[in-house]
């Protein structure tokens, strides 16, 4: 069964289209603005993305650059959706990646001669990507650093005794590391938005 992941902050919309996707057999999980999309690509892992072109917090333009810029989900479809009084620019919708456009209120036979053949394609895709991981040999393991010698003059259970401590001083660091490290991806993550 493929997955649809439907961004729209209209619930009429969202409706609609959860509605003309069930009834075809697709699972569909829906949100309500592009950050919370963006959020859920990761668990979801759709086939296909239905997203609003004019999403709140990150548009659907937005959305569909992420998703195609990212090797990751490169067997995902991403359909730009818009009002029909809204103004789609197709060119942007093309510069950024949509794989299809749909104008709303959403007709059930115009979305799944749509979406039918993207999610086949993507359902493709994401197997030849699993049949060419199986197939890549796996790198070779690195070599095992040579043991430090110990200073001459020093017991085994001397050794053992500052191994000890070093292992103690490392575990009571490592949650301040973790924070700190956590806290400068963070930084860099919010700068490349």
């Amino acid at each position: 069964m493929s997955r649809i992941l439907l961004a729209d902050d209209s619930p009429h919309a969202q409706r609609m289209g959860e509605r003309i996707l069930r009834e075809e057999g697709f699972e569909v999980i829906s949100v309500t603005d592009g950050e919370t999309a963006m959020v859920r690509l990761e668990d979801v892992n759709p086939d296909v993305i239905v997203a609003d072109a004019f999403l709140p917090k990150r548009s659907g333009f937005d959305i569909c650059r992420d998703v195609k810029g990212n090797p990751k989900f490169r067997h995902v479809r991403v359909v730009l959706t818009a009002g029909v009084l809204e103004p789609l620019d197709e060119e942007e919708a093309s510069q950024a990646g949509s794989d299809a456009l749909l104008k709303k209120p959403f007709e059930a036979s115009v979305v799944m001669d749509t979406i039918r053949p993207l999610a086949e394609a993507a359902r493709l895709a994401r197997n030849q990507d699993h049949s060419a991981a199986a197939v890549e040999p796996e790198p070779e393991p690195e070599p095992e650093p040579a043991p430090i010698p110990a200073p001459a003059g020093l017991s085994q259970a001397d050794e053992e005794r500052v191994r000890a401590a070093v292992t103690l001083a490392l575990e009571a660091a490592m949650p301040a590391m973790i924070d700190e490290i956590t806290l400068h991806v963070l930084i860099a993550l919010k700068k490349l938005r």
